[in-house]
């Protein structure tokens, strides 16, 4: 079976290091024969779904539409022009096969996930309000992903965190101070997003519909409460002194800004009281307002802390509870967000409102990929691959709407608009060549006292911060930031402009601004509003999975004048002309086009049309054709 793969490797010369390939090439024969046994289960879940509701089973599709199809599915963009040919012409059985694991295991995959990752926990680059930063969050999380971290673990990292945000081993502290006092709202998206419980409402009231009271909602928020930031109280006193100066601010206002702002407040502190008061407006008969409730959760296996004394350690005991106590709630909602991901479509939606399989509309398919989910140790790679493998994500596409109202059908992928991501990722692609030959954003831990780099080479923000969190007292605290002061008032200060080069002592940082072409993953987060990837609906990461699919006007205009005309269609250096050195003839650098871009050859009606073209306008109709097949609906939309 590898043998196709590196084939194909070689062929399009891809990027995967030797090493890389080798391990692939030497995976334990057991895990792949794993794999394969558990598609052909599903598939058989699926075929006992045809039986029971008397459908025909639908037509695998051709080679060209899966080619497609796995690329966006897994890796977030259309092959290049050179692995569209290699696949299409190879003559293989087990071709599907090995693109498939080549795919998951190609650093493409690391950033289709990423951007993920980054919609569903709302990673912006920074903060409102604030000098603090998500860097050393974003890091953390690009890594976990990067390293194909287990689900339950990510998760248990990010709900029990606590400490310091700029250590490597801590950073996913991140996922609370982005909500530096809203912890409320905090805990309304945590039970959306790893339980599909939608509490939202009972913050304020009963669930209407019966399924949560306030007093749940408040004893959850226990588990949680008491999200400070790390002996802050020490530091306090001097940040006080300086916003108490007046206007007037020079470096020494810089300094404690910095301080104050990106130290102590990208910290956590404590571990989760286990112990909340109620508001003052509660409104119910079964407590009072500011009776205090001790922690304990409303389904599940019953976790409770004490009603009396805050004992901490309630992030803890939260994350244990979500992934280990909630029975086949955890697995089941990552698995069905895994289903969506890949099939088009959850087995019931939105995927974000946890149905109990037995209710769903296959309970038996939905329980087998909970357990299987658990099987695979809450590999999420391992999980995709598996989906990927299957006969039903080969299904051709099914043009009709879906015959299950709120879920999957099953019978044939849904034809959608690609997101902004997979849009600009895949433009990237035709512009440049493989976009993930390029160097990724690299941890930018320089130490910043205004717009300026300070001590480049001698200290950086982890060293900083460890410093200062090892002080105990205030009068340290004010011996240390002075020294420091004195420090970065005897120079060695470096221009923010300086931040692509190679510094002194540390190693290089590799940066992108947001016009970069590169993949959207490493660009700044979010995207300007003036960005092609916010007018096609990239979330501004304001709301778990904020992302947007609608038309408007805006989105036109740019393929017509935007990025694709300057980077694309009028760029002579473009790597899609490149791939059209070689070509004998007319009819085969139009092929080519076709297969570049629409990953498929031309019908022979289109070939005629574009042979037209050609003959009428020479070179710039080449330029033509590329700018009417990027902006048809074939292009934008996936089958």
């Amino acid at each position: 079976m590898m043998k196709t793969l590196f084939f194909i490797c070689l062929a399009a010369s891809l990027l995967l290091p030797l090493s890389a390939q080798t391990d692939k090439a030497t995976k334990p024969a057991a895990e792949i024969d794993f794999l394969r046994k558990s598609a052909i289960e599903i598939d058989h879940h699926i075929a006992s779904f045809y039986q029971a509701k008397k459908l025909p089973v639908p037509e695998v599709t051709d080679d060209a539409t899966f080619m497609r199809r796995a690329f966006l599915v897994a890796v977030g963009r259309i092959p290049t022009a050179e692995e569209a040919l290699a696949f299409i012409e190879i003559e293989d059985t087990a071709k599907r096969d090995d693109l498939v694991a080549y795919l998951m295991e190609s650093q493409g995959y690391s950033s289709h996930m990423t951007n993920w990752a980054f919609d569903l926990l709302r990673l912006r680059d920074g903060r409102q309000g604030s000098q603090a930063t998500n860097e050393p969050y974003r890091n953390w999380i690009r890594k976990a992903i990067d390293e194909n971290m287990p689900w339950d673990e990510l998760v248990t990292s990010l709900v029990s965190s606590s400490g310091n945000g700029w250590d490597t081993k801590t950073a996913s502290v991140g996922y609370y101070t982005i909500d530096r006092g809203m912890p409320l709202d905090n805990l309304s998206n945590t039970m959306r997003i790893f339980l599909g419980s939608r509490m939202e409402c009972a913050q304020c009231h009963d669930d209407p519909f019966g399924k949560t009271e306030r007093k749940d909602f408040y004893h959850l928020a226990a588990f949680t409460n008491g999200q400070g930031e790390l002996k802050k109280n020490l530091m306090a006193p001097i940040w006080e002194e300086f916003r108490q100066e007046g206007s007037e601010r020079g470096i020494e206002y810089d300094v404690a800004q910095l301080f104050w702002d990106r130290i102590y407040g990208m910290s956590l502190s404590g571990s989760g009281k286990g112990l909340i008061e109620l508001p003052s407006d509660y409104q119910y008969r079964d407590s009072n307002p500011g009776e205090m409730v001790g922690a304990k959760t409303p389904f599940g296996k019953t976790v409770r802390m004490s009603d009396r004394k805050a004992d901490g350690g309630g992030r803890k005991e939260f994350s244990n509870w979500i992934v280990t106590r909630t029975g086949e709630q955890f697995p089941a909602v990552i698995a069905n967000r895994m289903w969506q991901r890949i099939m088009g479509k959850g087995i019931y939606e939105p995927v974000d409102d946890y149905i109990e399989p037995k209710q769903t509309v296959h309970p038996d398919l939905m329980s087998h990929l909970a357990k299987l989910m658990y099987d695979l140790e809450y590999d999420l790679r391992a999980f995709q691959h598996v989906l990927l493998l299957t006969k039903t994500f080969q299904f051709a596409t099914n043009p009709n709407p879906s015959m299950l109202e709120g879920g999957d059908d099953f019978h044939g992928r849904k034809i959608a608009r690609l997101s902004s991501e997979q849009i600009w990722d895949s433009l990237i692609t035709l512009s440049s060549g493989d976009p993930d030959k390029k160097p990724v954003r690299t941890p930018d831990n320089r130490i910043f006292v205004g717009n300026n780099s300070v001590l480049v080479g001698q200290m950086d923000m982890i060293q900083l911060s460890n410093d200062v969190f090892a002080l105990n007292s205030e009068e340290e605290v004010r011996e240390y930031f002075n020294d420091f002061l004195a420090m970065v008032k005897s120079g060695g200060g470096k221009k923010a402009k300086d931040k692509d080069s190679m510094t002194m002592g540390m190693a290089p940082i590799q940066s992108y601004s947001r016009d970069s072409p590169v993949r959207a993953s490493e660009l700044p987060s979010p995207a300007p509003r003036e960005h092609f990837l916010y007018l096609f609906g990239a979330s501004d990461r304001e709301v778990v999975e904020g992302a947007s699919k609608e038309p408007n006007v805006g989105q036109v205009l740019s393929m017509m004048n935007g990025y694709v005309q300057r980077q694309l269609v009028s760029n002579s250096g473009a790597h899609i002309y490149k791939s059209l050195d070689g070509a004998g003839s007319e009819e085969e650098k139009i092929r080519r086009l076709y297969i570049a871009i629409l990953n498929r050859p031309p019908s022979s009606e289109e070939m005629g049309w574009m042979k037209e073209e050609v003959k009428a306008r020479g070179k710039e109709g080449y330029r033509n054709i590329v700018a009417s097949l990027v902006m048809s609906s074939e292009f934008l939309f996936l089958q």
